[in-house]
């Protein structure tokens, strides 16, 4: 089957005071577009060791196409211990290094070229170390659209090494508060709608997608704006709820959908997922449907 995406970066195992759950923002948004019947490769890498073998059984489950997941002898397979604060908000500390900081360029990577991809969807935290940024740029030559998921996680990340992501963008995701610090950075003013086209205007990307929590998410393209508010669900915790509300809208660009349906459907996606556990939970499509109609 021809591969329609491409997500490039960390796979990882949250652990959490009770459970381990798989993860990992790139994974998260490959399981939710293969899920919705979109051909999606996963480019990582894991350790030779059990947390590796069950992150590579459970995304052959998924149906990714795993044949660009490379394995490492010398690091272990990415983990993140993960804690939920009162206000049901993650905190994460974040293993360093893992084996997927050390993604190779390969010469496999020519199928994919071939392929021609609608999406390239990577992440800030995957290029944290400079081997798997080299690996990222030498992917970001292949034609697709590219989407940068923006992961501000301290210390993984610099000012320098974000803003060479945000040049090479098509699409930008990312929450309230990154957002806020970016604009700090580069001196933006004003309310949200402005940080946004001001860093629309620096870089040029086509899409700004922000997810706002409980506040719904925003959505900037071509010089206008598209809002939806909120769900009102129980949350179950927001594990990968943002990388469900990336895939969502992908999803429905790919399908056709204009601006704002786009949005009202990666809108909620992300909620149902907040309803669930885990960034990977299992669901039907129904169920994303039902959510459009509650709100």
């Amino acid at each position: 089957m021809k591969t329609e995406i491409i997500c490039f970066g960390e796979v990882l195992w949250d652990i959490l005071p009770d459970k381990e759950l798989p993860g990992g923002a790139p994974m998260n948004v490959a399981y939710h577009l293969q899920k919705l019947r979109h051909a999606t490769a996963m480019i990582t890498r894991i350790g030779t060791d059990s947390y590796g073998d069950q992150l590579l059984a459970l995304m052959q489950r998924y149906g990714l196409n795993t044949a660009y997941i490379q394995k490492d002898s010398t690091h272990g397979t990415g983990k993140v211990f993960a804690s939920i604060t009162p206000s049901m908000e993650m905190e994460y500390d974040i293993v360093y290094p893992s084996a997927w900081d050390f993604i190779t360029p390969d010469i496999t990577w020519e199928a994919l070229e071939d392929a021609h991809p609608a999406y390239i969807v990577f992440g800030s935290l995957a290029s944290r170390n400079n081997v798997s940024k080299q690996a990222l740029e030498k992917l970001l030559h292949i034609p697709g659209k590219r989407v940068l998921d923006v992961n501000l996680r301290p210390p993984h990340f610099t000012m320098e090494h974000i803003h060479w992501l945000l040049e090479h963008a098509d699409i930008i995701k990312l929450n309230i508060g990154e957002l806020q610090e970016i604009s700090n950075w580069y001196s933006f003013q004003g309310d949200m709608k402005s940080l946004v086209a001001q860093l629309a205007e620096k870089f040029l990307p086509e899409v700004i997608l922000v997810t706002l929590g409980a506040e719904g998410c925003l959505l900037y393209e071509d010089g206008d704006f598209y809002e939806v508010s909120g769900h009102k669900v129980t949350v179950a915790d927001t594990i990968g709820s943002g990388d469900a509300l990336l895939a969502g809208y992908l999803h429905s660009r790919l399908l056709g959908s204009k601006s704002q349906a786009a949005l009202k459907y990666a809108n909620a996606l992300g909620a149902l997922v907040a309803t669930k556990n885990g960034g990977c939970p299992q669901y039907d499509e129904a169920e994303i449907v039902e959510m459009m109609k509650q709100h």
